[in-house]
């Protein structure tokens, strides 16, 4: 009798290779270890707490799902600190730190574990962690201080039109997420290429690809400091070395990492130079990585020593019955980029429309005189370039939001509206807008969020503290000076006075352009 025969069906990746994952996710922590000490280095010491809260998270996060549903403990395989780390180098090293720990949890949890854990994930669970974050804190996932300065990344300030330092950018000194030192990234990158740990396609054809990209859609040709920027700036060494490599959600053969990696280098470029998404790599390595499965089906190794002809047995290359299918889908994908542009182009004047209609009673609190409300191009294109970033110097976390001229009932100026948004609150987030008349006054600020402590951080709410900006002249104020704080209150009045002086100067810097 011939005896049974036990067969085990595993998930990617396969053993191809005497090392272990715990050996394979060491040497990736290992490598991003100069990225590590940089961010900390460069940002504080709140940056060594910020991973410290992503890595601890997750470790304890698989722990207990582990211990519950009575699975092996894979903490020694060292999955989860590898997560917690990448994590924590792709978000703000100033982020409060419940924002690592939620991160870490849901990358782990749900991203991870609910999907069978390790090596049956269907996404990147680091950037998985990464655009939660981003839908659900997007101010302060886009908050970037250095030494408690606030102010745009390089990529943003190129986006303005600014001129950056490349090698700033390069060291990392530029700004931006804790992991920002393209330089370290670099190092860490070629370290696990020598070792042999991550396939070169990938990570070529990302950076081939998207610069490439760039230069034929960027809109400055193939201008090469340009082009530089944009490599070494937005994470794309970070997601071309150790983000699209992750080998359970890559494609195992060597046409299929090639054609992946182009995949993640495109999108990544599409996104950054038609979307307006703080990210652009995350959620171009997330798509691509749902790809995997349909380029893992169309693209086949042939069998070692096969010696039959073609139509008898698979050969290398694409599968030709997949071939269809390979067409609808990017038949489906170009319709619907397609018409979600059409759509965007159509809707911008109705969703501009809206959202004055919706602010039209606190304008006109502001500027009662006005009849006739409007947003200059200018003004729009100036916030939009922020990108979400704080305003200048020295007014902690205030975002400008909106900036809108007035016209009387005979056409004539009657003032601008400016409207901020400060996460320096101490409760919360306030949005408030300041009025500007013809004369270079203030005409007061209304809030239309303001979420302070009652009977305490409240009090800047009350017309004895609201009513001193009115009538002063619109120039850099200071509390104790000119204007006195909401007593028991000083840090929601500081929060406000700094939301009002960035208006103040942002109006300084614009006001001309928006009559």
């Amino acid at each position: 009798m011939t005896p049974s025969v036990s067969y085990n069906v595993s998930s990617s990746p396969h053993v191809r290779s005497p090392l272990s994952t715990g050996q394979v996710m060491y040497d990736v922590i290992l490598a991003l270890m100069p990225a590590t000490f940089f961010g900390i280095w460069h940002f504080g010491v709140h940056a060594l707490f910020v991973v410290l809260m992503s890595v601890v998270s997750a470790v304890l996060t698989e722990f207990v799902f582990d211990y519950l549903t009575g699975r092996e403990n894979t903490l020694y395989d060292g999955s989860a600190v590898l997560t917690g780390l990448l994590l924590a180098l792709c978000i703000p090293a100033s982020v409060p730190l419940y924002i690592p720990y939620i991160g870490s949890v849901f990358a782990i949890l749900v991203v991870k574990c609910f999907f069978g854990g390790l090596g049956k994930n269907f996404m990147n669970p680091a950037l998985g962690g990464r655009c939660f974050l981003l839908l659900s804190f997007g101010s302060a996932m886009t908050n970037y201080a250095v030494d408690g300065v606030t102010g745009a990344t390089p990529l943003a300030r190129l986006a303005s039109g600014e001129t950056v330092n490349l090698v700033q950018m390069f060291t990392g000194h530029g700004g931006g997420v804790l992991g920002c030192s393209a330089f370290a990234l670099l190092l860490g990158g070629l370290y696990l290429w020598v070792i042999d740990a991550i396939p070169w396609r990938i990570p070529v054809s990302v950076l081939l690809s998207f610069g490439v990209f760039m230069g034929l859609f960027g809109g400055d040709g193939f201008n090469l400091p340009l082009l530089c920027a944009h490599l070494i700036g937005g994470g794309v060494f970070m997601a071309a070395f150790f983000m699209a490599t992750d080998p359970v959600t890559s494609p195992v053969t060597a046409p299929g990492q090639l054609l992946y990696g182009c995949c993640v280098g495109v999108l990544s470029g599409f996104f950054r130079v038609f979307g307006s998404s703080a990210d652009s790599v995350s959620y171009a390595i997330i798509l691509s990585n749902l790809f995997t499965p349909l380029i893992d089906e169309l693209i086949i190794p042939k069998p070692f020593a096969y010696r039959n002809s073609a139509a008898d047995a698979p050969s290398g290359g694409f599968r030709k019955s997949m071939l269809p299918a390979l067409c609808a889908a990017v038949c489906v994908l170009g319709v619907s980029v397609g018409l979600l542009r059409g759509v965007a182009g159509v809707t911008a004047d109705v969703v501009e429309k809206r959202q004055l209609s919706e602010n039209l009673t606190v304008y006109r609190a502001l500027l009662p005189d006005a009849v006739d409300f409007s947003i200059p191009e200018e003004t729009k294109q100036a916030i939009e370039a922020l990108n979400g970033a704080a305003w200048g110097s020295g007014f902690g976390n205030a975002v400008i939001r909106e900036a809108v001229s007035a016209t009387d009932a005979v056409g004539a100026a009657a003032g601008h509206v400016v409207t901020v948004r400060t996460m320096d609150g101490r409760d919360g987030p306030i949005t408030l807008s300041v009025g500007f008349l013809p004369n270079g006054t203030l005409n007061g600020i209304l809030y239309s969020e303001l979420n302070e402590t009652p009977g305490i951080g409240m009090k800047v709410e009350e017309e004895s503290f609201t009513g001193q900006f009115i009538g002063i002249p619109a120039s850099t104020l200071s509390l104790g000076t000119e204007i006195d704080a909401a007593s028991g209150a000083t840090i929601s009045s500081t929060a406000v006075l700094n939301a009002v002086n960035a208006a103040i100067d942002f109006h300084a810097a614009y006001g001309d352009k928006m009559n």
